[in-house]
């Protein structure tokens, strides 16, 4: 494995991107965000998150499951091809900053202004919280610019559905910096992702883990192959000879994601459109495709899941350095808030 030998570029824009150890990484994960951090990790001074202490919003009763997903989310960024050396891994409950600027922000924010939040209100509306919210899940996008700003990360890639929280987050870094005379606060810019979000294998909206209608990166080819084959398609597309639909047809979906031979899957929506072409075909073809991207990631999976030591060695040494830049930041909002006695 190689050293980390991290050099700063201040010329380089600072991206923060991560996820919440709530269990394995799937496909979904892959195409709307994996990829595109291998590829900032080339442009960008890139930090890469895995949020435990966000996971227990949801989680605080299943320490043992966030415990164990963040060894399990390590070993699939490496495997992607999240280079350490290029990339700050880091642990969110190693940076003790992040919850002492959560705790400053909190004194910016209404609790109003935080149910009014789209993305919370949302959440909430889909686990039928509304009326029994924690005030960790609701004060989840304070905690979020905190994340942000003790970095002074100016873009954070994020889906369309999380727009309202950078817009809070920027709300929270304006007041900050107007009350207290200083621009020790960034704004952050979202950056989009490029792939719409990949529908789950029954056709839902979403792919995830609670609603067991994932592609994991982890899962082997012959589970590969069992998941497409139970795929959603079109419910009367009963015959081979049958004319059959496009939108809504997941095979497709997954196809356009992840095919990279375009023009014949054009030619395969038209065949498939007027008849002729069979279901089993189709999910034959998307079955190699995925385990064509899948083999080498397994392979390296594998390699690395020999050495979980290592993995977290990686991860500690990332939190460290996320920590001085923390600390630094830290140093400037307390001088601000006139906290250094």
């Amino acid at each position: 494995m190689k050293t980390i030998n991290h050099t700063t570029n201040p010329l380089r824009e600072i991206v923060l991107t991560g996820d919440r150890p709530t269990g394995p990484l799937h496909l979904g994960h892959y195409v709307g965000s994996l990829l595109n951090r291998v590829a900032l990790q080339e442009t960008h001074q890139q930090f890469v998150m895995i949020a435990d202490l966000q996971a227990l919003t949801d989680y605080y009763d299943k320490p043992d499951t966030v415990h164990h997903a963040v060894r399990q989310i390590l070993v699939d960024y490496l495997a992607v091809g999240i280079d350490p050396c290029m990339t700050t891994i880091f642990i969110q409950s190693g940076i003790p900053e992040i919850a002492e600027l959560t705790v400053l922000y909190l004194n910016l924010v209404t609790i109003n202004r935080l149910r009014r939040n789209p993305t919370v209100k949302t959440e909430m509306q889909q686990k039928g919280a509304e009326e029994h919210v924690s005030a960790g899940f609701l004060t989840y996008p304070v905690n979020q610019a905190a994340d942000i700003t003790c970095v002074k990360a100016t873009l954070v890639p994020v889906g369309e559905d999380q727009l309202p929280m950078i817009e809070q987050m920027n709300e929270i870094v304006r007041d900050f910096n107007r009350i207290y005379h200083t621009t020790v606060l960034r704004e952050a810019k979202p950056l989009i992702a490029r792939t719409s979000r990949l529908p789950g294998i029954d056709g839902k909206a979403k792919m995830s883990k609670s609603l067991n209608n994932a592609i994991y990166l982890s899962d082997d080819a012959d589970t590969v192959a069992a998941k497409v084959k139970a795929m959603y398609t079109d419910p009367n597309h009963l015959r081979v000879s049958d004319p059959g639909q496009v939108a809504g047809n997941t095979v497709f979906t997954y196809l356009d994601a992840f095919d990279p031979d375009h023009k014949e899957v054009a030619e395969l929506k038209e065949h498939y459109q007027r008849g002729g072409l069979g279901d089993m075909m189709l999910k034959k073809r998307l079955t190699d495709v995925l385990n064509t991207i899948l083999t080498p990631i397994r392979e390296r999976r594998a390699l690395f899941m020999k050495d979980l030591e290592a993995i977290m060695a990686i991860a500690h040494e990332g939190t460290q350095r996320t920590r001085e830049v923390a600390q630094s930041t830290m140093y400037e909002v307390r001088e601000a808030m006139k906290l250094l006695y």
